[in-house]
């Protein structure tokens, strides 16, 4: 079983940041991908940013050049950092993923709210 736990979320202001982080437990499990995932309301779950256990990323359009995401191995932890955030940016944010113990499963955390507002 692994389980995500994502903080970092809130009320930010268009123009202003916000660090997201997602602990990752995992006992017998080797986490392989990881991504972020964001649905906003009355809209389909879309994906934001992804990393390879190497450290390739992806982005989607709307936030490269504001978002990174990054990850540390040792510790289990996935992040994501948001700059110059804009209200289209107002999501429940998910952590994502892909942990593997003789097949792939794919694992979600519960979500933190980002609401970007002035």
């Amino acid at each position: 079983q692994v389980q995500l736990a994502e903080s970092g979320g809130g009320l930010v202001q268009p123009g202003g940041s916000l660090r997201l982080s997602c602990a990752a437990s995992r006992s017998g499990f080797s986490i392989h991908g990881m991504a972020w995932y964001r649905q906003a309301p009355g809209k389909e779950r879309e994906l934001v940013a992804s990393i390879t256990s190497t450290g390739i990323t992806n982005y989607t359009d709307s936030v490269k050049g504001r978002f990174t995401i990054s990850r540390n191995n040792a510790q289990d932890t996935l992040y994501l950092q948001m700059n110059n955030l804009n209200p289209e940016d107002t999501a429940v944010y998910y952590c994502y993923a892909r942990a593997f113990r003789g097949v792939y499963f794919n694992y979600w955390g519960q979500g933190t709210q980002v609401t970007v507002s002035s």
